[in-house]
């Protein structure tokens, strides 16, 4: 049984292509039997012709990757691609690191645990990056006894 013109006629109907067009096997005598976009029509209707759907690709897996990132599983060495600067450049890093030291000496300069003068100092050799991070700067705080509201700053 050649069904080639209904098939087309179906196609533009359901507005599809003609590979994606399928007939329900109990129905092909009246299948055969429409001739006209109107007789497609009605047996579109009828369910007798349907449209078969696209097959998508399925974000499950990757939605289960992201998942696992958001808990810090999957970052490592095996998954990375890119250098380092390409991930998180170094202007990020200088900014994140700045901030966060910045924000610590504000802080102690508000609740007066520092002196204006050590916290100039430090302020200085932060905007210099003489800090590698805050622990850094916490050491080096406590290295050089500079907690005291009272602390005087020598010229150096």
């Amino acid at each position: 049984m050649e069904l080639k013109l209904q098939k087309r006629l179906a196609a533009e109907v359901l507005k599809c292509s003609p590979k994606r067009v399928i007939f329900d096997s109990e129905q092909l005598t009246e299948i055969k039997e429409g001739i006209t976009k109107g007789d497609i029509r009605s047996l579109v209707k009828k369910g007798a012709m349907k449209k078969v759907q696209i097959a998508g690709i399925s974000r499950s897996r990757a939605k289960e990757r992201q998942q696992q990132r958001k808990k810090g599983r999957q970052r490592g060495y095996g998954s990375r691609k890119g250098t380092k600067n390409a991930r998180l450049s170094q202007k990020w890093q200088w900014i994140n690191r700045i901030r966060v030291q910045r924000e610590f000496l504000k802080e102690l300069r508000n609740k007066q645990h520092v002196g204006a003068g050590a916290y100039h100092m430090l302020y200085r050799k932060a905007k210099g990056g003489f800090f590698r991070s805050l622990r850094h700067l916490r050491i080096y705080m406590s290295e050089n006894k500079l907690f005291g509201k009272q602390h005087k700053i020598k010229n150096e």
